[in-house]
C-alpha cells in the first residue's frame, strides 16, 4: 500500500521514539548551494523570491530527494518569510544574511507587526502540496524560525555573535519583550499551520541562535514562547526543535514540548539522551566532516549510530546545515552507507 505524506515512513515513527530497522537520513541545508542543480535554478533569482515561487521551492524541494536519496524532504523556505509576508522591511543579503530595515526598538513597532495569515503565504501551501503529490512515501518536513531567534534578526537588525541589544531589551524591557515573542510566537504557529494543512509530515522548530542564552534566560524568557507553538501542534505531525550550541539547554528544550530534540555535533547523542530524558534525539555529525576523507567520515557515522541507540528513536543529520562548499558526492556516500546498514 501507498503511504501519502509518508505517516509510516521512517522519519515518522523514529520521532514518535518508535525503533525503526535503521535510523532515517536527511540533511538540514540539503537543498542549496552544494547542489550544482540548485545553483543553476537560481541563477539571478533572489532568496526571497525564490522562497515565493512556488514552482522554485517544489524544485529545489526536490532536488536532494532525487540525487541523495535521503529520507524525508525539507520544505526550501527561510525563516524570515514569514516576517517579509507580514510587511517587515527586510531582505536577504547574499554573504550577510536577513537584513532588516527598521530594527525593532518600542512598542510601536511591535504593534505594527500584524499577525499572518494563510493569505500571506498562498505560496506555501501550494508548494507543499505540490511535493507531497510528488514525493509520495516519503516525508516532507515544514519548518519555521522559533520565536527567540526571529527576534534577535528584528532586534539586532541582522545577523550577530554577540546578540548583546536582544539581550538588553531582553533584561531592560521585559514587557515589551514578552510583547515581541508572543506576536512572533502567533506568526510562526500561523505559517506551521498552513505547511501542516497543505500536508508536511513534520515539522521543525530553528532555534538557530538559542545557544546564545544562559540556561535560566532562556527557562524565563525564551522557553514559554517556544513551548505556546509547539504545544498548540502536539496534537498534529511530530515536532523537532533545534539549535546550535545548546548543549547546556537541551533539558529545557525537550520541556518545550518537541517529540525530537535536535543536537549539535557538540554533544554525543548518549549524552544528549541523558540530558533530554525519553525523546528521541536527531543529529549530530559536524557538517565539516563531509570534507574529510571516507575512513574518517565512515568512522564518525558509525559512532553516532552507535550513541543514536540509547534514544527512544534516532534520525540521523548532521549537527547544522551543509556546508557551501560539500561535494555532493559525500552526502550520496553517507546516505548510502546508513542505508546498507
Amino acid at each position: 500500500m501507498a503511504d501519502p505524506g509518508g505517516a509510516e515512513s521512517l522519519l515518522v515513527r523514529a520521532a514518535r521514539g518508535e525503533r525503526t530497522p535503521r535510523p532515517p537520513v536527511w540533511f538540514m541545508r540539503q537543498a542549496g548551494r552544494s547542489l550544482p542543480e540548485y545553483r543553476a535554478v537560481r541563477a539571478g533569482i533572489g532568496m526571497l523570491e525564490s522562497c515565493a515561487r512556488a514552482d522554485l521551492v517544489t524544485e529545489i524541494t526536490l532536488q536532494p530527494v532525487r540525487r541523495h536519496g535521503v529520507d524525508a524532504a525539507i520544505l526550501f523556505s527561510d525563516i524570515v518569510v514569514p516576517l517579509k509576508a507580514v510587511g517587515v522591511d527586510l531582505d536577504i543579503k547574499p554573504g550577510v544574511g536577513p537584513v532588516v530595515a527598521e530594527p525593532i526598538r518600542t512598542a510601536a513597532q511591535v504593534e505594527a507587526i500584524r499577525p499572518l495569515t494563510p493569505d500571506d503565504v498562498p505560496y506555501v501551501d501550494q508548494a507543499v502540496r505540490a511535493l507531497v503529490r510528488e514525493l509520495g512515501g516519503t516525508p516532507l518536513i515544514g519548518f519555521a524560525g522559533a520565536p527567540f531567534t526571529l527576534a534577535s534578526y528584528l532586534i539586532e537588525g541582522g545577523p550577530s555573535r554577540e546578540h548583546a541589544r536582544t539581550k538588553a531589551l531582553m533584561h531592560g524591557e521585559p514587557r515589551l519583550w514578552s510583547a515581541l515573542l508572543s506576536r512572533l510566537a502567533e506568526i510562526t504557529l500561523a505559517f506551521l499551520r498552513v505547511q501542516i494543512g497543505a500536508g508536511v509530515s513534520a515539522i521543525q522548530l530553528f532555534d538557530s541562535w538559542a545557544g546564545a542564552l544562559s540556561a535560566a534566560d532562556y527557562r524565563t524568557h525564551v522557553l514559554p514562547h517556544s513551548a505556546a507553538v509547539l504545544g498548540a501542534l502536539a496534537d498534529t505531525v511530530p515536532r523537532i526543535h533545534f539549535g546550535v550550541g545548546t548543549g547546556e539547554l537541551l533539558g529545557l528544550m525537550g520541556e518545550a514540548g518537541a517529540d525530537v530534540v535536535g543536537v549539535d555535533w557538540r554533544v554525543p547523542l548518549d549524552e544528549a539522551t541523558r540530558r533530554i530524558g525519553p525523546r528521541a534525539v536527531q543529529g549530530n555529525l559536524d557538517p565539516a566532516l563531509l570534507l574529510a576523507d571516507w575512513p574518517v567520515l565512515e568512522r564518525e557515522v558509525r559512532r553516532i549510530l552507535a550513541e543514536g541507540r540509547a534514544a527512544p528513536g534516532h534520525i540521523f543529520n548532521l549537527g547544522h546545515g551543509v556546508l557551501p562548499d560539500t561535494d555532493p558526492d559525500a552526502i550520496t556516500r553517507v546516505v548510502e552507507f546508513v542505508h546498507s546498514l
